[in-house]
């Protein structure tokens, strides 16, 4: 994995990704908990493939700004670029589209950690 690395999904804000499902507010718009879970899942389908099989990453920091609401039923572009490698900790810049408007950006941080020690610990 390398600086400049970058990823894209698309997803579909169903129902279940609505605020109003969500529990983050009364309104049936994409939430801003479902729009970060998007940019996680960019960043790390980014970088986990790329691991070895006793490696993965965890997210440890989202500093992102929610910009402009999405209804149900459009879908979503969600970006992640990598824009730093410093030993185990990955920072990666992140962007959302829906079909009309730039709907949020930030940055996202994982750490890659040793799956199986990182298991014992929780034991």
């Amino acid at each position: 994995m390398q600086v400049g690395d970058r990823n894209e999904i698309v997803k579909e804000v169903s129902k279940e990704f609505s605020a109003k499902e969500f529990g983050s507010g009364s309104v049936d718009v994409l939430a801003t908990p479902a729009m970060i879970a998007f940019m996680e899942e960019a960043a790390l389908k980014l970088v986990d493939s790329q691991l070895d099989e006793d490696r993965a990453t965890v997210g440890s920091l989202v500093n992102v700004k929610h910009l402009a609401p999405t209804p149900v039923g459009d879908k979503v572009k969600v970006n992640a670029v990598l824009k730093e490698v410093d030993g185990k900790r990955l920072v990666f810049e992140v962007t959302a589209h829906d079909s009309n408007n730039k709907i949020g950006e930030g940055e996202h941080e994982r750490f890659i950690i040793n799956l199986s020690k990182f298991m014992n610990k929780l034991s």
